[in-house]
């Protein structure tokens, strides 16, 4: 089911809370002896909505009239609540055993041998708050893997081979559209390329010379 919260989102005053810099959070994550992955189930879904709001986002249905009683998909400040949420509740553990971007969530630690008592550490918070994950998205004790679209070691950032076989696979760009898409997928890869912008100044201009491109 979906439902059209646009006039809903044009009324609420934007809320500006920062989503932190992936780049950032990938630096931060870079080195680590073991690493854990985990992803939240059902996202949004687990942050329950006041009473007085159960009225804004009620919907009509042939069989009647229903709401939501959990924070819903479509509302334009749901991925800054759930940022919100989850920098309270793992403030202890952020930066030190532990990096959160939304869902996404990331155990780190420096050595092996206390890869446990992280994650005791972060599962007495999940189940403080009844937070539950997707088990099928979840990677435990591992020495490396992907974490917002970067390959994470303890040697340090990897480029992701799949955004790598994205750009290999293309044939020769035959519309702007095409460039568009190229420009986007190396943009991507740009920390992993010496000079790319300057290498990418080509794209670039023949994306502002749209009417001469054959």
């Amino acid at each position: 089911m979906c439902i059209d919260f646009r006039d809903l989102n044009k009324a609420c005053p934007k809320d500006y809370y920062p989503l932190p810099r992936i780049d950032q959070l990938v630096d931060f994550t870079s080195g680590c002896e073991l690493l854990s992955m985990m992803d939240a189930s059902q996202r949004y879904h687990q942050i329950m909505l006041a009473l007085e709001d159960h009225k804004r986002v009620s919907f009509i249905t042939s069989d009647g009239t229903f709401c939501y009683v959990a924070m819903p998909f479509g509302l334009k400040n749901t991925g800054a609540t759930y940022q919100r949420l989850v920098d309270k509740i793992f403030r202890p553990q952020l930066g030190r055993n532990m990096e959160v971007y939304v869902d996404n969530m990331l155990v780190k630690s420096k050595g092996a041998h206390h890869h446990v008592e992280d994650l005791d550490e972060t599962f007495a918070v999940l189940r403080k708050y009844r937070l539950k994950l997707n088990p099928g998205k979840c990677a435990f004790g591992v020495s490396g893997g992907r974490f917002q679209g970067f390959m994470v070691t303890q040697r340090g950032i990897e480029a992701n081979p799949d955004k790598i076989k994205a750009i290999m696979d293309m044939g020769p760009p035959t519309s702007i559209k095409e460039v568009q898409q190229l420009t986007g997928r190396i943009a991507a890869l740009s920390r992993f390329i010496s000079k790319s912008a300057e290498k990418g100044l080509p794209f670039f201009k023949t994306l502002r010379k749209v009417k001469n491109f054959e």
